[in-house]
């Protein structure tokens, strides 16, 4: 599942070829992947300039004036860009988005998760706090005192609940266990029993893994592209996710693979110890 930054990586791209361009025709073959009114998508859109390409945790956010249509790429999304005269035939190609500048944005989705909805622009924030979808993990947005009010509380296994989106936006498998890595944090500690520098800690890896994956264009872990057709490259550049039985960078114990609330998960056993209570 793109992660946030591929999804910041798609934005930027599509920011650089469809910004500006206005939508001349559209034409949806999933119909169930539309989460708002069907009609009222296919009659709004055509007409409308996308202004920007943003970005709300892992959804893609089309701003087109009075209304926004969220995008969701779950776990096989993909955008291509192609001449409108040579759009070539796809099984999975789901949506199509006719532009002015004579190419077409297709949606392009395997397993058929995604999900679209129009909303109008003063319905977001809404939007966002009914999903409780947590701050963007910036050192402004991400705020230590709430984070810490949270897990002080909390009898959740950490992994899971840093993977719900509640706490922080954007985390997604790999990079969570990239983040417990660098933060010393075994998967399944609870919440309550992280001191409070433990916590401050934490916070900072949160911060500082998903900005490196932004930097190196996101994980490229079995089918993931940007929406330019390239590969990133953090997989490259990974200290845990996917290193089972291979040495811990940091200490040389081998990293072991567990299961933890269904999901694989990487760990150092002597770096990551489970604190006893």
């Amino acid at each position: 599942m793109p992660e946030l930054p591929e999804v910041e990586t798609v934005r930027r791209g599509l920011n650089q070829l469809v910004r500006g361009q206005k939508i001349t025709a559209v034409s949806v073959r999933y119909e169930r992947m539309i989460q708002s009114e069907l009609a009222e998508f296919l009659q709004f859109l055509p007409g409308q300039t996308i202004s920007e390409v943003g970005r709300r945790g892992k959804y893609l956010l089309f701003h087109l004036g009075r209304k926004t249509l969220v995008s969701h790429l779950r776990m096989e999304g993909k955008y291509h860009l192609f001449p409108s005269d040579a759009v070539p035939v796809g099984k999975h190609f789901h949506a199509f988005f006719v532009l002015s500048n004579g190419q077409t944005l297709v949606y392009q989705d395997v397993r058929k998760f995604g999900t679209m909805v129009l909303l109008n622009q003063a319905d977001l924030t809404t939007f966002f706090e009914d999903k409780k979808i947590g701050p963007e993990p910036d050192a402004e947005s991400f705020a230590l005192q709430p984070f810490r009010q949270s897990l002080a509380t909390s009898h959740k296994k950490l992994k899971p609940y840093l993977l719900d989106q509640t706490l922080v936006a954007g985390l997604g498998n790999i990079y969570v266990d990239e983040v417990l890595w660098l933060a010393k944090i075994h998967p399944a500690e609870i919440g309550k029993n992280l001191s409070a520098q433990k916590v401050a800690t934490l916070r900072l890896a949160i911060i500082s893994v998903l900005a490196e994956g932004v930097r190196r264009g996101g994980s490229t872990i079995r089918s993931y592209q940007n929406v330019l057709g390239l590969t990133g490259t953090m997989q490259d550049y990974l200290k845990v996710y996917g290193k089972t039985g291979q040495a811990c960078q940091r200490c040389g114990r081998q990293i072991e693979k567990i299961k933890l609330a269904g999901r694989g998960t990487h760990y150092c056993p002597k770096c990551q110890k489970l604190k006893k209570v």
